[in-house]
Protein backbone atom coordinates (compact mmCIF):
# COMPACT_ATOMS: atom_id res chain seq x y z
CA UNK A 1 0.00 0.00 0.00
CA UNK A 2 1.25 3.58 -0.52
CA UNK A 3 -0.23 6.41 1.15
CA UNK A 4 0.36 10.00 -0.83
CA UNK A 5 1.34 12.63 2.32
CA UNK A 6 0.83 16.44 2.12
CA UNK A 7 1.13 19.20 4.40
CA UNK A 8 0.61 22.90 4.29
CA UNK A 9 -0.93 23.55 1.08
CA UNK A 10 -2.76 26.89 2.43
CA UNK A 11 -4.73 26.55 -0.91
CA UNK A 12 -2.65 26.31 -3.25
CA UNK A 13 -2.68 22.91 -4.96
CA UNK A 14 -0.04 22.50 -7.47
CA UNK A 15 -0.50 20.35 -10.41
CA UNK A 16 2.87 18.77 -9.81
CA UNK A 17 1.68 17.76 -6.78
CA UNK A 18 -1.61 16.27 -8.20
CA UNK A 19 0.79 14.37 -10.51
CA UNK A 20 2.93 13.01 -7.91
CA UNK A 21 0.09 11.84 -5.39
CA UNK A 22 -1.71 9.77 -8.93
CA UNK A 23 -1.84 6.03 -8.33
CA UNK A 24 -1.50 6.63 -4.40
CA UNK A 25 -3.66 3.81 -2.23
CA UNK A 26 -4.86 6.70 0.17
CA UNK A 27 -3.71 10.32 1.19
CA UNK A 28 -2.75 12.00 4.44
CA UNK A 29 -3.61 15.88 4.58
CA UNK A 30 -1.25 16.82 7.87
CA UNK A 31 -2.96 20.55 8.26
CA UNK A 32 -2.99 23.87 6.98
CA UNK A 33 -5.28 22.86 3.90
CA UNK A 34 -6.61 25.96 3.00
CA UNK A 35 -10.14 25.37 1.56
CA UNK A 36 -12.42 22.55 0.71
CA UNK A 37 -11.48 22.45 -2.89
CA UNK A 38 -8.12 21.26 -1.93
CA UNK A 39 -9.74 18.54 -0.29
CA UNK A 40 -12.10 17.65 -3.15
CA UNK A 41 -9.16 17.74 -5.47
CA UNK A 42 -7.40 15.40 -3.05
CA UNK A 43 -10.77 12.85 -3.15
CA UNK A 44 -10.95 12.87 -7.06
CA UNK A 45 -7.67 10.65 -6.59
CA UNK A 46 -7.66 8.26 -3.15
CA UNK A 47 -9.78 8.50 -0.21
CA UNK A 48 -8.05 11.23 2.04
CA UNK A 49 -7.19 11.46 6.15
CA UNK A 50 -7.10 15.16 6.63
CA UNK A 51 -6.49 17.01 9.75
CA UNK A 52 -6.86 20.69 10.94
CA UNK A 53 -4.10 23.30 10.92
CA UNK A 54 -3.98 26.32 12.94
CA UNK A 55 -4.20 28.54 10.12
CA UNK A 56 -7.66 26.46 9.03
CA UNK A 57 -10.69 28.36 9.79
CA UNK A 58 -14.62 28.67 9.11
CA UNK A 59 -17.33 25.79 9.30
CA UNK A 60 -15.57 23.36 6.76
CA UNK A 61 -12.49 23.56 8.82
CA UNK A 62 -14.39 22.95 12.42
CA UNK A 63 -15.78 19.48 11.03
CA UNK A 64 -12.30 18.08 10.64
CA UNK A 65 -10.53 16.37 13.50
CA UNK A 66 -6.76 18.26 15.48
CA UNK A 67 -5.72 14.55 15.23
CA UNK A 68 -6.76 11.28 13.51
CA UNK A 69 -5.15 7.61 14.29
CA UNK A 70 -5.96 5.23 11.47
CA UNK A 71 -5.02 1.55 11.10
CA UNK A 72 -3.30 1.62 7.37
CA UNK A 73 -3.56 -2.32 6.68
CA UNK A 74 -1.33 -2.94 10.33
CA UNK A 75 0.90 -0.35 11.50
CA UNK A 76 -1.02 2.76 13.37
CA UNK A 77 -0.90 5.80 12.22
CA UNK A 78 -0.84 9.44 13.94
CA UNK A 79 -1.53 12.38 12.21
CA UNK A 80 -1.57 15.90 13.57
CA UNK A 81 -0.45 19.10 12.36
CA UNK A 82 1.93 20.45 15.08
CA UNK A 83 4.37 18.19 16.31
CA UNK A 84 4.44 20.24 19.54
CA UNK A 85 1.21 19.70 20.22
CA UNK A 86 1.33 16.01 20.55
CA UNK A 87 0.53 14.88 24.40
CA UNK A 88 1.38 11.43 24.17
CA UNK A 89 4.19 8.60 24.19
CA UNK A 90 3.77 7.18 20.37
CA UNK A 91 5.75 4.19 20.85
CA UNK A 92 3.71 3.35 24.17
CA UNK A 93 0.50 3.38 22.58
CA UNK A 94 1.52 1.09 19.64
CA UNK A 95 1.72 3.65 16.87
CA UNK A 96 4.28 2.86 14.06
CA UNK A 97 4.38 6.16 12.20
CA UNK A 98 3.69 9.79 13.39
CA UNK A 99 2.74 12.51 10.48
CA UNK A 100 3.41 16.30 11.44
CA UNK A 101 3.60 18.94 8.89
CA UNK A 102 3.73 22.69 10.38
CA UNK A 103 7.17 24.00 9.80
CA UNK A 104 7.16 23.16 6.18
CA UNK A 105 10.49 21.41 6.94
CA UNK A 106 10.28 17.70 5.07
CA UNK A 107 11.77 15.06 6.94
CA UNK A 108 12.01 11.68 8.80
CA UNK A 109 13.76 10.35 11.16
CA UNK A 110 12.93 6.90 13.93
CA UNK A 111 13.37 6.71 17.29
CA UNK A 112 12.02 3.79 19.93
CA UNK A 113 10.34 1.93 17.19
CA UNK A 114 8.57 5.02 16.05
CA UNK A 115 8.58 6.69 12.18
CA UNK A 116 8.37 10.37 12.52
CA UNK A 117 7.22 11.95 9.24
CA UNK A 118 6.79 15.73 7.63
CA UNK A 119 6.41 15.71 4.56
CA UNK A 120 7.19 19.47 3.71
CA UNK A 121 5.07 21.71 2.20
CA UNK A 122 3.49 21.19 -1.29
CA UNK A 123 1.87 24.41 -0.83
CA UNK A 124 3.45 28.29 -1.39
CA UNK A 125 7.35 28.17 -0.87
CA UNK A 126 8.41 29.36 2.39
CA UNK A 127 12.18 30.79 2.97
CA UNK A 128 14.11 28.73 0.54
CA UNK A 129 12.48 25.15 2.02
CA UNK A 130 11.94 22.91 -0.74
CA UNK A 131 8.29 22.18 -2.20
CA UNK A 132 7.83 18.77 -1.27
CA UNK A 133 5.45 15.95 -0.43
CA UNK A 134 5.87 12.43 0.85
CA UNK A 135 5.32 8.78 0.62
CA UNK A 136 4.39 5.84 2.88
CA UNK A 137 5.16 2.73 1.62
CA UNK A 138 3.58 -0.18 3.59
CA UNK A 139 5.46 -3.43 3.46
CA UNK A 140 4.06 -6.84 5.34
CA UNK A 141 6.18 -5.74 8.82
CA UNK A 142 7.31 -2.89 7.07
CA UNK A 143 6.97 0.72 6.43
CA UNK A 144 9.35 3.22 4.55
CA UNK A 145 9.03 6.86 3.71
CA UNK A 146 10.02 8.96 1.24
CA UNK A 147 10.28 12.77 0.36
CA UNK A 148 9.79 13.99 -2.94
CA UNK A 149 11.03 17.31 -4.06
CA UNK A 150 9.15 18.79 -6.34
CA UNK A 151 10.72 20.31 -9.67
CA UNK A 152 9.34 23.60 -9.95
Amino acid sequence: MILGVVSDTHGLLRPEAVQALRGVDQIIHAGDIGGPEILKTLESIAPVVAVRGNNDHGPWAQALPQTQLFDAGGPLIYVIHDIGELDMDPAAAGIRVVVAGHSHRPGQRERDGVLWFNPGSAGPRRFKLPIALGRLIIEPGAVRAEIVTLAL
